[in-house]
């Protein structure tokens, strides 16, 4: 059995209440599941990996299927890991590692509109990850869509590549999504889950182009990073909007291991959209995590955000990462402390 537990205290300034969230904000998705090996003999070995997400304060699951976050099986040898189900793309298994949210949430963009904390899973997707080759690391991954007569409708697919050396690690992906043909779907049938829920991208539900990049070097007890993406919303016949959205995201960030038990971290992120709209939103996180025991850690991050210009349906507004709960005005802060444990 996996998973943590986690009970937060938020604190919100300028929120507004959305249908389907908890009085706190947006619903924490924490993991619970069943994952596990077998050795094959030969060094393979087949795996399983079961999730779903709850809230501890209530009890709710974070979406209506049995393993929302997980459900794959898979292979895994001399040629890599190779897994089939549902389940996250190959940039958050090569490319989150040199990211700020790696180390404590909320170091991501408003709305999450690059997917830089993996808000989209994909159903019916095959991956491979391949072995370290002298420090490089390919990973691909192909979801199907389920639309019977258009093989490429509701598709995703994505790629990505790192290369570590000593302290330095550089990674770098691309991804696709396409949330289904109007004509032959209606956009209901697609691989991956949608990120159109904050009002950072909420007018613009279509097929995604995301690219992402970004390195990291470790400084004695500093590790510092950075990271670029783009991120194109593309107009298709179910579109509302004239034109195609494009997001320009950059983050830096600043991790200090103060002591084998504590660890401080700062970050900027800026995000500027342009096309269809044009905003643009700046955020600043501080975050600390104490850890009682391998285990059992406390936690806390304080964030602002501030929003500018249009956003395809009205005002910019602030959001802070993913946290989904808009503040119904240009600027937001949001404070969270807690507790955690992982089992």
């Amino acid at each position: 059995m996996c998973g943590n537990a986690f009970a937060p205290v938020h604190a919100q300034h300028r929120r507004r209440q959305q249908p389907g969230q908890d009085a706190v904000g947006a619903d924490v998705r924490q993991p619970v599941g069943l994952k596990g090996t077998e050795d094959r003999g030969g060094g393979l070995s087949s795996l399983f990996n079961l999730q779903n997400g709850f809230n501890v304060d209530n009890g709710k699951m974070s979406s209506g299927l049995l393993f929302g976050r997980k459900a794959f099986v898979g292979l895994t040898g001399g040629f890599g890991t190779v897994t089939a189900g549902r389940q996250q793309d190959t940039l958050q298994d090569l490319v989150l590692p040199v990211q700020g949210n790696n180390f404590i949430e909320y170091f991501t963009a408003p709305g999450d509109v690059d997917n830089a904390d993996g808000s989209i899973r994909n159903s019916n997707a095959v991956k491979w990850v391949s072995p370290s080759w002298g420090g490089v690391q390919v990973a691909a991954m192909y979801g199907f869509g389920g639309v019977a007569g258009s093989v490429g409708s509701g598709q995703a697919y994505n790629a990505a590549m790192s290369y570590t050396a000593g302290p330095l690690i550089v990674a770098a992906g691309y991804a696709h999504l396409d949330n289904g043909n109007a004509v032959l779907s209606t956009c209901g049938a697609t691989s991956a889950d949608t990120i159109f829920l904050p009002p950072v991208n909420s007018a613009y539900a279509t097929a995604v182009n995301i690219t992402r990049a970004g390195l990291s070097y470790v400084l004695g007890a500093f590790t510092l990073g950075g990271r670029y993406s783009y991120a194109e919303y593309l107009r298709e016949g179910h579109s509302t909007f004239g034109t195609a959205e494009r997001y320009n995201n950059g983050l830096v960030f600043v991790a200090w291991q103060a002591s084998p038990a504590l660890l401080f971290q700062t970050g900027y992120d800026y995000l500027k959209s342009h096309g269809d709209s044009s905003a643009t939103y700046q955020q600043v996180t501080l975050a600390a995590d104490y850890a009682l025991s391998k285990r059992t850690d406390f936690y806390a991050t304080m964030s602002y955000g501030h929003a500018s210009d249009s956003n395809g349906a009205g005002p910019a507004q602030a959001v802070i990462a993913d946290a989904y709960v808009d503040g119904g005005k240009a600027t937001q802060e949001r404070a969270i402390v807690g507790i955690r444990h992982r089992f």
